[in-house]
């Protein structure tokens, strides 16, 4: 989960050239009040004043918030600014969505699926996921959250577990692993009955049988369910050759995923996650956003600031392992079945009233509000929308630089322009196909 993986993944990215089909947004850093629409305000403030170096004098907060040397959540310089960065670009990201300035927005930096109310878990401290369907929620009345990490999606599912806006499915190695949860049998409670969808794995699943129960399983959601947005989780730990992880998937497999929820052509979070294998990871995420940009790139690794890390093939593309599967294709096949025959019980999309629509973000006082109406590159508001800089060109070194002038502004873009928003590190990346293409 460090961040060097997400440096990789940026410097990969750039060296394929993806950046020339890419707009680049820097995110805002999330607001503790931002934060605290899902996490409890104390837990927000002990992360906002905990440090390396007064970390002793909180032991009581570190057991109780699940912080610290002896749990998988250290505490580590920069921990509340890593988490503001990662959390306002999947916020930005989903604002983006919703007033249909960009079609697929990614985060990279985002997807931490573990993270509680009031509890850091699994290398998660704030969940970014749930923030932005918080903030997605406020324009589509169904929000599809779709989980590929190989641990189970908790923290969003437990979030959700109680409501029918929001459907989760995850796709995890279930049984003596982390973090222990998500049997087919958990489906929900209350209103929420049947719209947490969890899928069980054994070790070892390779592309043919992920795919032989992915794509039936959201085929049949997207029909029952019809959401008006969806959430994707791309956490590489599923790939083959991952230090914790233990399923057979190849690039190819995994990017399949994205394809498949892609071609639905509904607004589209990518986000990041999992992954311990710092070289597959940005093999990963830069493939898939090369799938999400419908850009085909080379196997051949272009020379980059990290090349040396990609030997001694220096290829894009994994190949799978010879571990053997554990998932028999008749106990797939009957897991898929059950969960098939959950989703038609539900007689037909749920409905919400119509509302007023609330504000895009929580503005600290009037000056912070002045602060970001000046600078475009912290976040936009609805007052912004009809008066963005086209920042088609963000990355080029000629007379369009727009680190030199500010180009006319453009007319607003059609909902079928292809657009991709990418963050890595401390910025948020928004990219878009300006071929006219329709999605």
């Amino acid at each position: 989960m460090k961040p060097h993986r997400l440096r990789m993944t940026h410097n990969l990215l750039l060296a394929y050239g993806m950046y020339k089909k890419m707009e680049v947004y820097r995110p805002h850093p999330a607001q503790d009040k931002e934060m605290a629409q899902f996490h409890a305000p104390d837990y927000v403030e002990f992360l906002q004043r905990l440090t390396p170096e007064n970390s002793k004098e909180y032991l009581h907060q570190l057991q109780k918030f699940n912080l610290g040397p002896y749990t998988d959540c250290p505490v580590f310089d920069g921990l509340y600014e890593f988490c503001q960065l990662y959390t306002g670009g999947s916020i930005d990201g989903a604002m983006k969505l919703n007033h249909g300035m960009v079609d697929i927005a990614i985060n990279w930096a985002g997807g931490l699926h573990h993270a509680k109310k009031s509890e850091a878990s699994g290398f998660c401290y704030v969940n970014d996921i749930v923030l932005a369907i918080l903030e997605l929620l406020k324009y589509h009345a169904r929000v599809l959250y779709i989980d590929i990490d190989i641990h189970h999606g908790d923290g969003v599912e437990e979030a959700f577990y109680t409501t029918d806006r929001v459907m989760t499915v995850s796709f995890h190695k279930f049984g003596d692993f982390f973090p222990g949860s998500g049997d087919l049998k958990d489906d929900g409670s209350g209103k929420g009955k049947k719209y947490s969808i969890n899928f069980p794995l054994n070790d070892g699943i390779d592309d043919k049988s992920y795919m032989a129960v992915f794509k039936p399983v959201i085929q049949k959601v997207m029909d029952v369910y019809r959401p008006g947005a969806v959430v994707l989780q791309c956490g590489a730990d599923s790939l083959t050759g991952d230090r914790l992880g233990c399923f057979n998937l190849t690039l190819k497999g995994h990017g399949e995923c994205v394809k498949f929820v892609k071609s639905f052509g509904l607004p589209l979070l990518v986000l990041g996650g999992g992954g311990y294998n710092i070289r597959n990871v940005s093999r990963c995420w830069t493939y898939e956003t090369s799938v999400l940009l419908d850009h085909p790139i080379s196997n051949n690794i272009p020379y980059n600031d990290f090349f040396q890390y990609y030997g001694p093939d220096f290829k894009l593309h994994l190949t799978a392992s010879d571990m053997h599967n554990l998932n028999p294709k008749e106990d797939l096949e009957k897991t898929k079945v059950s969960i098939l025959e959950s989703l038609r019980s539900i007689e037909h999309a749920p409905s919400v009233q119509m509302q007023q629509v609330p504000p895009d973000m929580y503005l600290l006082d009037d000056a912070a509000a002045l602060e970001d109406a000046r600078d475009p590159d912290i976040r936009e508001t609805q007052r912004d929308v009809d008066k963005r800089i086209d920042k088609e060109t963000e990355f080029y070194e000629d007379d369009n630089d727009n680190d030199k002038h500010e180009p006319e502004p453009p007319s607003r873009p059609s909902r079928h322009t292809k657009s991709v928003a990418s963050t890595a590190a401390s910025t948020s990346n928004v990219a878009s196909d300006n071929e006219g293409k329709s999605s």
